[in-house]
Formats: C-alpha cells, structure tokens, sequence
C-alpha cells in the first residue's frame, strides 16, 4: 500500500469529475445527461459536489431562467448559497463567530431557502431539494419540527437516501440543539429498516464519532471502549462493510473511512487494517477531520501504517 491518500471523491466516483468539467464549461446538457443516468443518492452527491465549486452562481441562475422546472439547477444553486454562508459563519461554534458572521450567514441561507422553495413548489419529489433544505433549516435554527418535517418529506420519496440522513444526523447532534439518546435511537432505527449490507449502518457510527467527538479528552476513549457502544460499532460492521451484499455504491467510500477512523481510535489494527484494505488509497475528510490535529489526509497515513502490523492492539 503506498503512502498516497485520495480524498477527491472523483477518484472515487469518477462520474463527479465529469460533472465538474462539464460545469466548468458550462456545458449544462452534458451536467444533466450525468445527473439523469445517476440513481437518487448518486445524483444528490453529484449535485452536492458541484455546488462546491466557486463561481457558479450566476451560471445556474442563468440555467433556471432558461430552465425554472430544472429542479436539478434549484438544488445545486440552493446548495451553493448555502455554502458561500457556511464559509463566511465558519465551522467555529456559536460562540466563536461574531453577530456580523451570523447576519451574513443567515442572509446567503435566506437565498437559497429562496431558491429551494420555488424548486419543491415546481418538483416536490426531487430529494436533492430536500437534502439542501435540510441544511438550510439547521443553519436557519428553524426548529426541529421543522427539520423532522423536511425529513419526513425526504424519506417519502427514498427511504434511505444517506446525503439527507446526513444532513439530518448533524442536526440531532446536542451542538444543533439535538440530543443524544433520541440521536443514537434514530440512526439504529435507520440501520434496522434498511436491507443487510447497506451503507445506513454508518449512521450508528457516525453518531457514536459526533458524540466521541463532543467528550473531553479524557472520558472519549471510554466510552468508545464502553461495552455498549463497542458491541453496537461491531453490529453496524457485520450488517454493513463485513455483509456480503455490501456494494460500491454512492457513499460507501465514506462508510469504509468512517469504520477505518473508529478502529483505529479504538486501537483494532485488525480491524481497521480490513478498512484501509477496503479503500486502497482512498478517504474522506471527514470523520478524519475530527482526529488530532485535524488534518485528515496526515491522520489517514499515519493510522493506515499503523494498522499494516495487524494484530489487536488497544492503546
């Protein structure tokens, strides 16, 4: 195994570097012969990968004028004004950013509520739109009524369409004003309804990572050791990446590196050593993120190493 860690989901799911060339030339016909031959949760994460890229709101406001039944444009501009807010408020908690941060945050969130709600009002069975508004409504503190609803919205059209259980895991999280047990209750409940071998087993860990995450320094390591807690991560694996029928799909990528980080924090080199095995040179930046000194790519590599000499070491 090299040292080269690719966290580009385009190494992963080639089709991302597609649809970012094609946006780069906006050339919105050959976007949108991608995103239509993608499944739901592939063609949210790719709608999600575009709306990353700088500059591109002009181009897709230009796209819905043409366009305003494009509901695939709807989603990926909401979601780029999400983000132009997100990184003017910045991941710092609350009480870290400043009430100009908040007003700007708010105000680009406002936008793409906007945006969002004329694409569900003309495509109310899009879930990209869904997905973005889930989002949209945590930055907005709208309140989980509201979010659950919007959820509730998404599960109808696709059960188990993982960007928009992201999304709403983060906002059960106590640091969203979420807490804990009815957090770890939802992402089981949503491991169980989905077939074995599917990737909503992740949700088990992630849950259990945001809440290592949220421990002081000292207690973390406990109660991820915790019998509980250990034998619900062991679960999730056997019903997701050690299940036969687990696939390649959108988003196994993040599942593998999500088992990858909590066995290697746990001290399982077996175990996480199967992960990095899994994903060869590929990762993701987050849950790496949240390990040490944050850099994911400089924790992946030293973890992998680590797991290479095998053996179930804890320490």
């Amino acid at each position: 195994m090299s040292d080269t860690v690719l966290l580009d989901a385009g190494f992963a799911y080639p089709e991302v570097k597609v649809v970012l060339a094609a946006m780069r030339g906006r050339d919105w016909a050959a976007v949108r012969a991608v995103l239509d031959a993608a499944g739901p949760v592939g063609r949210s994460t790719l709608i999600r990968a575009a709306s990353e890229e700088y500059g591109q709101e002009e181009f897709l406001r230009h796209v819905l004028a043409e366009d305003p039944d494009d509901t695939a444009a709807a989603a990926m501009l909401g979601m780029h004004l999400i983000d132009i807010g997100w990184r003017i408020r910045s991941d710092a908690r609350a009480q870290h950013v400043s009430g100009g941060q908040f007003e700007a945050f708010h105000d680009w969130l406002r936008r793409a509520e906007m945006v969002l709600l004329e694409g569900v009002a003309r495509g109310p069975a899009d879930p990209a739109l869904w997905v973005a508004r889930l989002t949209s409504a945590r930055g907005l503190e709208l309140g989980l009524d509201e979010t659950r609803r919007r959820y509730r919205k998404l599960a109808a059209i696709d059960p188990h369409h993982l960007p928009g259980q992201n999304a709403y895991l983060q906002r059960l999280c106590p640091k969203w004003s979420g807490d804990w047990p009815m957090l770890h209750a939802w992402c089981r409940a949503e491991m169980l309804a989905a077939p074995p071998g599917a990737v909503q087993a992740v949700l088990v860990v992630d849950g259990h990572i945001e809440h290592w995450a949220e421990l002081g320094e000292s207690a973390n390591l406990g109660y991820l050791r915790s019998k509980p807690v250990r034998d619900e991560i062991d679960e999730a694996a056997q019903r997701s990446v050690r299940h036969p029928d687990f696939g390649r799909d959108y988003g196994w990528v993040q599942v593998a590196s999500s088992f990858a980080m909590i066995y290697s924090v746990l001290g399982d080199r077996a175990a996480a050593g199967a992960m990095f095995d899994m994903l060869g040179d590929l990762g993701t930046e987050v849950p790496w993120c949240y390990v040490g000194d944050g850099n994911a790519a400089q924790q992946i590599r030293a973890y992998r190493q680590r797991a290479r000499r095998r053996g179930r070491v804890v320490g």
